[in-house]
């Protein structure tokens, strides 16, 4: 029994704070609450206790642009892991770049990282984003490896069996691609997915027991990929009100970070705040692919900005646990829950510089070895 005593406890279902103490027992929280006992007591007096942060969306294992031998894209990850759960991030999805292998890496312990939940590759027409062309070579597909299988499609038949393909090695999420890069966007040579393929995807998926992320810029690529049935739509950096209302059974996992150095900056916080005034469930997600890596601390000071300190950790704890279908077992500190817990210096919920401000990570029950490397 470890005891985490003398702490401020943030509820992000209320997003408000109380001093309490709280036991852990092995994984699990065993009781939060004033003047509790445990075998080992830490001192967390002074401190926040927040549940671990769940990021919906990343990339830990993408490909870097110089031609490299495939074993980079996975030995690179290795560090990226260790410092996102030293960050407090417990719990990610991966977008597409990871394999099943890192899950068994993780589980057995050979490496250091969050839970990772993945969905191998993004399916896609031929021709949308998953569909990489070079003029001189033609098709080049840089992920092209078993445990990452063939993600395009044309065709609703065509597209279950991508799902099927996805299901087979292991995905534990299905993505689709249901817009274009945001390039392709812009220059106005989007191909997307028809509404028949899009509804196929999501089918299938559902019928083998899977969720469906749908990547989707342009307001009409949310709303086909939403009224398909798309658990989560990500970017979203062009909504409308056809696409907020489309939005209202789906969560909006809004990645502000890759463009807030963009012209779109203005326009995706403005499609946030359209979201957040038609009452969508946002989840956070960072689309950590750009290098140098950003990561979810940076996504939640973009989010606070519209969103507010509390909402925002809102939507890296108990709402995003809720789109993974996980709320049953982390994203608050209640009993029974997993002990993933972080517990930040001050008792304020100012989330402008997470990363400084963490004191100690508890994954699965475990205390988190400091970060000792940038």
């Amino acid at each position: 029994m470890t005891l985490l005593a003398g702490a401020h406890v943030f509820d992000p279902e209320t997003g408000e704070t109380t001093r309490a103490d709280v036991r852990l027992d092995g994984s699990r929280i065993a009781e939060v609450g004033p003047d509790l006992d445990g075998d080992q007591r830490v001192d967390c007096s002074g401190g926040l206790l927040i549940p671990g942060l769940i990021d919906c969306h990343v990339h830990v294992a993408f490909r870097r642009p110089e031609s490299l031998p495939r074993s980079a894209r996975i030995l690179e990850a290795v560090p990226v892991l260790r410092r996102l759960l030293a960050r407090g991030i417990t719990t990610v999805r991966d977008a597409w770049g990871a394999d099943a292998g890192f899950k068994h890496a993780l589980r057995e312990g050979w490496i250091t990282g969050p839970e990772l939940l993945v969905s191998l590759r993004q399916l896609g027409p031929t021709g949308g984003l998953g569909d990489p062309w070079d003029p001189a070579a033609g098709a080049v597909d840089n992920y092209g490896d078993p445990s990452l299988p063939d993600p395009l499609f044309d065709g609703p038949d065509a597209a279950r069996a991508a799902v099927r393909r996805m299901v087979r090695a292991d995905a534990d999420w299905i993505k689709v691609g249901a817009s274009g890069s945001m390039r392709a966007v812009r220059a106005g040579v989007d191909v997307r997915p028809t509404d028949d393929e899009l509804a196929a995807v999501v089918g299938e998926a559902r019928r083998c027991g899977r969720d469906v992320l749908a990547h989707a810029h342009s307001s009409a690529a949310v709303v086909s990929a939403a009224r398909a049935g798309a658990r989560s739509i990500e970017h979203g950096t062009f909504l409308d009100d056809d696409a907020v209302t489309a939005l209202a059974d789906a969560w909006y996992v809004p990645t502000l970070s890759p463009m807030s150095d963009t012209e779109f900056a203005g326009t995706h916080r403005r499609s946030l705040r359209l979201a957040v005034e038609a009452g969508v469930r946002i989840a956070a997600g960072s689309d950590l692919a750009p290098r140098p890596h950003v990561d979810l601390t940076t996504e939640l000071r973009l989010l606070a900005a519209v969103l507010g300190d509390a909402a925002a950790l809102k939507a890296a704890t108990s709402e995003a646990a809720r789109l993974l279908r996980l709320d049953d077992d982390r994203g608050r500190v209640e009993p029974g829950l997993r002990a993933d817990l972080v517990l930040l210096d001050g008792t304020d919920l100012d989330v402008t510089d997470l990363p400084g401000r963490v004191r100690a990570v508890w994954h699965d029950g475990e205390r988190v070895s400091a970060l000792t490397s940038p």
